[in-house]
This record gives structure tokens, C-alpha cells and sequence, in this order.
């Protein structure tokens, strides 16, 4: 294992945010990321949709496979009690995966994959799931390379060196303020 003290996120890139109107006044802020990967993505697919993949990487655990149109599974992310009853809506192996507030899109780039993240998310905390995601996103490369780092998500993200940083890196990109809660009051909510 690769020892995560050695570990420091890149700067803040790759993302942006969309603000789409919907009924009643509300707005809808889906958070865009874009991150070249060097695998297949038959491989990226795999760790998007496996289970035992997802606990080494993702801020979520699923008791099933996302691979498969209909499909629901108890979706639990990490720092919160109750899990969500989750359906996959779109499975298009390996191009297309919908589920919940989430939808992946993969594509080949240059031998490995273009993976495209978008994840409706609540505009005080887009600054938040950027660097969250962030790091998911580079312990993903270095377990998909077959040097694992360990899952840095939820509330231990928060208090990773280097989080703080991408979290105002990307509240400036965006032009948001960055919620004035600490990592445990998060984990509460």
C-alpha cells in the first residue's frame, strides 16, 4: 500500500457547476467534474459499479451491483446512519450510469478514459463536494494503477491535509462561499 502521508491533491480542476431553473422557483446546481483517467473503461466501469470497488473509493457504500437497469440498492453515504433505497436508472456498460442524483459518463481518451461526473448538490456545499470528489476521484487512478491509498471520504476528507485547500480553491473557481461548519457538525447533519 502506498503510504498516504505521501499523498497531496493536485490544484483545484476540472470542474464546474450549472445552475438549471425548476418548478416552483427553485433552482437546481449540478456539480460537473472531468478527470482523465489511465484504464480502460471497462475497467473504470467496473469500479463504478461493484460494490467491493465502491468501499475502496467512493464517498457511498451499496449492498449491489449499479450495472444493471432496475436495479435497487441500499445507498449509504459515509458519515450518514440511513441508507437510501437507489435504482439505476441508466446502465449503458461501459458508457452511461444513472442512479439517484448522479450520472457517470465514460469515454475513451487517449488509451485510458475521460470520466464525467454530474451530481445535483445542494449550492451551499458545491464547494464541498468538488474537493470531496476530488480526492475520491484521485485515490479512484491509484487503486485502478494497483497502488491503493485507503478511502479518504466524509468527515477524515475534511480533516485531510489538502482538502481544506482544494475547498477554497473551488469555492473561488465558483464564486461561492464556503460553508462555516467544521467536519464534525457535517457528519451530524
Amino acid at each position: 500500500m502506498t503510504d498516504r502521508d505521501q499523498y497531496t491533491p493536485g490544484p483545484a480542476s476540472g470542474a464546474q457547476i450549472r445552475k438549471d431553473r425548476v418548478q416552483k422557483g427553485e433552482d437546481k446546481w449540478t456539480l460537473i467534474l472531468v478527470r482523465e483517467l489511465r484504464h480502460s473503461p471497462e475497467k473504470v466501469w467496473q469500479a463504478l459499479t461493484d460494490p467491493a470497488h465502491l468501499r475502496e473509493w467512493a464517498p457511498f457504500e451499496v449492498d449491489g451491483s449499479l450495472g444493471t437497469v432496475g436495479t435497487t440498492v441500499n445507498l449509504t453515504w459515509v458519515g450518514t446512519a440511513r441508507a437510501s433505497e437507489t435504482r439505476v436508472t441508466r446502465a449503458d456498460a461501459p458508457k452511461v450510469l444513472e442512479y439517484s442524483d448522479i450520472r457517470w459518463e465514460l469515454e475513451p481518451f487517449g488509451g485510458g478514459t475521460r470520466l464525467m461526473l454530474w451530481h445535483s448538490i445542494d449550492r451551499r456545499f458545491i464547494s464541498w463536494g468538488a474537493a470531496g470528489w476530488h480526492i475520491c476521484f484521485d485515490v479512484l487512478e491509484r487503486l485502478l494503477a494497483g497502488e491503493p491509498i485507503g478511502r479518504i471520504v466524509g468527515a477524515d476528507a475534511m480533516k485531510f491535509a489538502g482538502w481544506q485547500r482544494l475547498n477554497a480553491e473551488y469555492a473561488k473557481q465558483f464564486g461561492v462561499e464556503t460553508p462555516n461548519w467544521s467536519p464534525q457538525a457535517a457528519q451530524k447533519s
